[in-house]
């Protein structure tokens, strides 16, 4: 006999694959599940199965939806001539609660990272390219966040667009260095798009 239940240790298992979610979390999380009625453990199974098949990337900017395109890139109001270059899906979300941008996204999905085996073509850095030879992009924003990698590929990107004759920009960061995007606020996140400057 043992004091393990497996299934319930399935299940926290599987919540302790999320990121940022500990094993106390994920035994919390996993108990959580069991206090919910039988309807309800069927919505919240239905939900995530509901989520996995119906969003995916944008094709255009990477950033998630669950139409054929992002709500950015259906606004006709945004501003394509001006396009600001993220991580991941996070980040558009952080910007956007700012409501300063009216541009708009490419989600690269990573950053350049040799040390960890992430090059050039494992990120949407050549439809990148592609957009801007393609449209009439006047300024690329690049919003990476200021990490060692973030760095190195905003200098990667940078060098490739001047080549280009676009402008780029790099987001004034009055965010300190090791810092996230999702975890600015508001007001230093607007002050960084007001004081970007030329890369």
């Amino acid at each position: 006999m043992t004091e393990t239940i497996e299934s319930l240790q399935h299940l926290a298992e599987q919540f302790g694959r999320l990121q940022g979610v500990g094993k106390k979390s994920a035994m919390r999380m996993a108990f959580s599940v069991l206090e919910l009625d039988e309807n309800e453990a069927i919505e919240f199974a239905r939900a995530i199965l509901e989520a996995k098949e119906k969003i995916h990337p944008c094709p255009i900017c990477g950033n998630l939806t669950d139409e054929e395109l992002c709500y950015v890139c259906q606004d006709e109001n945004r501003d394509r001539r001006v396009i600001c270059v993220v991580e991941d899906v996070k980040a558009v979300r952080s910007i956007e609660k700012v409501r300063e941008f009216r541009g708009v996204y490419h989600v690269l999905g990573g950053v350049i990272s040799p040390v960890n085996g992430m090059t050039p073509d494992r990120i949407r850095f050549s439809e990148l390219l592609e957009r801007v030879k393609e449209s009439e992009v006047e300024e690329v924003i690049i919003a990476t966040n200021p990490t060692p990698d973030g760095e190195v590929t905003a200098m990667y990107i940078s060098k490739a667009l001047r080549a280009m004759n676009v402008k780029v920009t790099r987001l004034a960061y009055g965010i300190p260095v090791g810092t996230d995007l999702e975890y600015t606020d508001e007001v230093t996140l607007g002050r960084a798009f007001e004081g970007r400057r030329d890369l």
